[in-house]
């Protein structure tokens, strides 16, 4: 679809704004173009080689709903604190704690867009017991509020 963006910024810069927003929703299409991370699902670095963190990582996969502290997934990996969030860190990419919320939201993406479930308890069902808290980080990680992705995403016939 990047010839789409290509025509309607051409359309905009050598004709006018109003008549690109005039085409993108003739064409029905986002005029503001399309961010890819509405699409991409979460995938984790499986293949770092630290096999201590690999396995954190396969049991956050199946407890990612519990509360879930450092010293916990520490312990899981039979590490420090402090050398299992240095190593964490350098075999992922991110904290435990962000690490998690993708491993949420990714999980909370399916239920938007398979379930009729209310976002409330997609929040309660992923691991959040504030729904707040839960949009605020749907929203930095995604790019769009939960009920937004669903009514973009929803297939289950629920907006």
């Amino acid at each position: 679809m990047a010839w789409v963006d290509l025509g309607l910024n051409l359309i905009e810069r050598f004709v006018s704004p109003a008549i690109m927003v005039a085409t993108a929703r003739y064409f029905l299409v986002d005029a503001a173009g399309r961010e890819q991370r509405f699409y991409s699902s979460f995938s984790p670095r499986m293949n770092h080689g630290d096999a201590a963190i690999v396995k954190v990582q396969r049991w956050l996969q199946t407890h990612q709903v519990e509360i879930l502290t450092v010293a916990a997934m520490s312990s899981h990996a039979n590490l420090s604190e402090r050398t299992f969030l240095r190593r964490f860190e350098s075999a992922t990419g991110m904290p435990p704690t962000e690490y998690i919320q993708h491993l949420r939201v990714d999980k909370a993406r399916a239920e938007l867009e398979f379930s009729r479930l209310a976002i409330q308890e997609i929040a309660w069902k992923v691991g959040y017991k504030d729904p707040s808290s839960f949009r605020k980080v749907f929203q930095r990680v995604v790019g769009l509020t939960p009920g937004d992705y669903r009514r973009r995403f929803n297939v289950a016939g629920s907006k």
